[in-house]
């Protein structure tokens, strides 16, 4: 196919001649060309984004890309959030219930909500909701770990329930018969009988003539005997596990040793008026997670000595039957 040529009048010959363009004029004219294709490219463009509002093609799949992503994340989140009641639920029961009944501590807070470490692990997230996804994830993950093994606890004491209930202390510290006691200061705030103030009351008192046999109330070990002239006098604290503690104090003598395993019902003494004492009787004292709280929570006053003689060893002979600790019997002497 012959090349296309431009032909002008010469007005000088009268002829049409065949029209020469010089190299400069070639590459102007298709630069300008150029110029003005890109011109009307982004004239469109302008027009159909801007002035009539529609949208690219590759803008709208990634936005149809994006909103599938983010519909999945936030069915990801309500199901965490659903996870994330029925574990609080379960730390609730865990806490208040479950370690409760078994002496166990609470587990705080900052364990049970602590997320993973590292200043990097989420570093190739972009600030947005699936980076707080990832978190809440490995948070929940963390939290769940952690209220499986303390399940794991709760399982293995479990299977030591038995044991359990023969160690709370759960019994009068003496036999409950009027006429041998009278309750001289509950538990609580009361006026200081020696110094007149009020002053909290860490126990119970048993007012009564020295002699008579103090049994432990629970199971337990013997961790701490003591034989003062001032405070508590002479005293005996047990530690039953489980949390739990008791104390009795103002005693004449002691028939254990630290160390010692004592069953519940089992006679540690007898009662007397050593130490700080207004009057003969025996201070008794429940101790759960190094806190005192109320003894008259944990025993039956209203009970026949008959009843209460059932569940103690050889309660008729218990006085004969009281050993003195070898440092007693020194200063007995």
């Amino acid at each position: 196919m012959a090349k296309k040529k431009n032909y002008i009048f010469n007005p000088r010959t009268l002829l049409y001649e065949v029209e020469r363009r010089s190299r400069r004029s070639r590459v102007l004219k298709s630069l300008a060309l150029f110029a003005s294709s890109l011109g009307l490219a982004v004239l469109y463009f302008w027009i159909y984004t801007s002035v009539l509002g529609f949208e690219l093609p590759k803008t709208l799949l990634l936005k149809k890309t994006n909103a599938g992503l983010t519909s999945r994340v936030e069915v990801l989140n309500r199901q965490l959030d659903r996870y994330d009641n029925i574990l609080t639920d379960l730390q609730m029961r865990d806490d208040g219930i479950y370690r409760s009944i078994f002496g166990m501590n609470e587990i705080p807070g900052d364990i049970r909500n602590a997320g993973f470490g590292g200043v990097n692990r989420y570093a190739h997230y972009s600030n947005g909701p699936l980076k707080s996804t990832a978190i809440r994830l490995d948070i929940l993950t963390k939290k769940t770990y952690i209220q499986s093994k303390s399940f794991d606890e709760i399982a293995h004491l479990s299977k030591r329930a038995g044991d359990m209930a023969s160690c709370i202390p759960a019994i009068p510290p003496v036999v409950p018969d009027t006429r041998i006691y009278r309750l001289s200061s509950r538990f609580g705030y009361r006026k200081d009988p020696f110094s007149g103030r009020t002053k909290n009351h860490t126990g119970v008192d048993f007012a009564m003539k020295p002699g008579n046999p103090i049994y432990a109330t629970g199971d337990g070990i013997v961790t701490n005997v003591k034989f003062e002239l001032f405070g508590y006098g002479n005293q005996v604290v047990i530690d039953h596990g489980f949390g739990y503690k008791t104390r009795y104090a103002h005693m004449k003598t002691i028939g254990v040793v630290e160390g010692m395993k004592v069953k519940r019902g089992e006679c540690i003494g007898l009662s007397g008026n050593s130490g700080r004492s207004s009057g003969p009787h025996l201070h008794y004292e429940v101790i759960y997670k190094d806190r005192h709280v109320n003894p008259a929570n944990y025993y039956d006053l209203t009970i026949t000595p008959e009843e209460y003689a059932t569940m103690v060893q050889n309660t008729a002979d218990a006085s004969q039957k009281i050993t003195l600790h070898p440092s007693h019997r020194k200063r007995r002497k």
